[in-house]
């Protein structure tokens, strides 16, 4: 592992924030992926699926004033899944004084907490590293002809 890179958690998802720099101007953050699978209790490919659930679930959760989900935003940090399929994750908002910062986090909540087999789910609002639309997806930057 790269130096400054986090260290390996069961069940960690990367976020695009933790991801190695591509070195090129304007270059997209990595999508969001697994780190260790091999430490974790839950089968690998059942820890695939859940991956994939936990981001369809996030990717139904809009900032109202932005016609892009969160997920694509890169509004979320880090997705942590432990071995009772408790989630937690580190969010963030495009600005501290967000208009909906107060009920964000339980919409995120909400959205997790439907996937099947998910235990309990923890949101934690973050602000360290604030957020800049370099942490946005190539389809956020799409959808918003930010190109």
């Amino acid at each position: 592992m790269s130096p400054g890179m986090p260290q390996s958690v069961p069940g960690h998802i990367q976020s695009a924030s933790e991801a190695p720099e591509s070195g090129e101007p304007g270059a997209s953050p990595e999508p969001a992926a697994f780190t260790d699978e091999e430490s974790s209790a839950i089968p690998p490919d059942v820890l695939e699926r859940l991956h994939a659930d936990l981001v369809a679930a996030l990717k139904t959760v809009y900032d109202p004033e932005i016609p892009v989900d969160i997920y694509e935003l890169g509004l979320i940090y880090q997705i942590d899944v432990d071995d009772d399929r408790n989630i937690d994750i580190e969010m963030t908002l495009t600005a501290p004084g967000c208009p909906v910062a107060g009920e964000m986090p339980g919409w995120v909540e909400n959205a997790v907490s439907a996937v099947p087999g998910v235990g309990q789910v923890n949101v934690k609002l973050v602000f360290d590293p604030p957020w800049d639309m370099s942490r946005m997806s190539d389809e956020a930057r799409l959808a918003l002809n930010m190109f």
